[in-house]
């Protein structure tokens, strides 16, 4: 080693460096068994297909870029950032819906989404869609606890629950134009006491490691502009609703520490989604992005669920657009957040 040369030393100390830097990432991106999921249809999987109700996408075109080409219940032309964090994670290649008829012992115990397309923390939200509430995801993730210990036994179901990574995204369907509009910061107020309540009872639950998601940029979703009756050659993201957004997101990401205090052991994460889908917006050609306002599915500017349908015409090129109905991203725009995470949040878990 005396005799050894500047350059070869460096060389050599570079090669170890990086090489324990890519151990510890291995072992972090490896050090969950499981991932378990809650929210709306950011990352329902396909629960809503099993329930009596209108926000399904469980037909194509939705699906057209999935593996198969198989409509599986996903808001998206292929998969979902929750597919991609799994994936990447080496848990598993997409995560399937709890109420999915023939689910295996193995896709059990690598977990689930109990999420549910058109739900919210506020459960007036729920009750107007029909759909799946958050305490009832949670009422599904006990049901989930005592599957998983017949399948693994309750010791090793515990330790699975307490290692996994939990993912919760939704707020979006709560929050009302009217009340964007009206800024109305109490009903922010309200939505994050039921974060906290919530996040609170998953912990009470044997969870450990959670993501909580903020809002999108809702004064962008195609949607949020036609309502607003913008011309075709003149929408422009919402300012009102965006600040709306940015100041619900402002307050989580402060609020989550002091719940993560009170709960021993546990690592709570903000994730914003926010910025990095300002920049697609702003720089699209960064991500490879033509357009930005409108949805692939039918005019891009009200085409989502039913109206998103078999005889709905599509884009030539998905990936090009951000959206992908008037709505819900795209799978390209997933990917990029996934990796939005990985690189900001996962971190935090290590």
């Amino acid at each position: 080693m005396a005799n050894m040369k500047p350059s070869v030393i460096l060389v050599y100390i570079l090669t170890i460096f990086f090489n324990t830097g890519n151990a510890t990432r291995s072992r972090s991106f490896s050090k969950f068994p499981a991932i378990l999921v809650f929210g709306d249809s950011t990352v329902d999987s396909g629960n809503n297909n099993e329930i009596d109700t209108l926000f399904k996408a469980n037909f194509l075109p939705y699906g057209r870029r999935y593996p198969g080409h198989t409509p599986t219940g996903r808001f998206s032309d292929g998969r979902l950032i929750t597919d991609f964090l799994a994936s990447i994670l080496k848990i598993k290649n997409a995560v399937p819906p709890f109420l999915k008829p023939d689910l295996s012992d193995h896709e059990i115990a690598t977990g689930v989404s109990f999420a549910s397309s058109g739900s919210g923390y506020d459960d007036a939200t729920n009750d107007v869609f029909q759909v799946i509430s958050f305490p009832k995801q949670i009422d599904m993730f006990r049901d989930y606890t005592a599957r998983l210990g017949r399948i693994v036994g309750e010791q090793k179901a515990k330790k699975i629950i307490g290692a996994a990574l939990v993912v919760i995204s939704t707020g979006t369907n709560d929050i009302s134009t009217l009340r964007m509009d009206n800024n109305d910061t109490r009903y922010q107020d309200f939505l994050l006491n039921r974060v906290q309540f919530f996040t609170k009872q998953l912990y009470d639950l044997g969870c450990r490691s959670m993501i909580v998601a903020g809002l999108p940029p809702i004064g962008c979703l195609p949607i949020q502009m036609t309502t607003k009756q913008q011309p075709p050659s003149h929408r422009r993201c919402l300012h009102n609703q965006n600040l709306y957004s940015r100041s619900y997101n402002q307050k989580l990401a402060s609020m989550l520490p002091l719940v993560q205090a009170k709960l021993s052991g546990s690592k709570i994460a903000y994730a914003d989604i926010y910025e990095p889908l300002m920049d697609m917006i702003h720089h699209p050609e960064k991500y490879g992005f033509e357009e930005t306002n409108k949805g692939c599915c039918g005019t891009g500017f009200v085409e989502m669920g039913p109206l998103c349908n078999p005889t709905t015409p599509t884009c030539r090129h998905p990936s090009r657009y951000l959206f992908w109905d008037a709505v819900h991203p795209g799978q390209s725009t997933y990917q990029y957040l996934s990796k939005y995470v990985v690189k900001n949040v996962l971190p935090k878990f290590v």
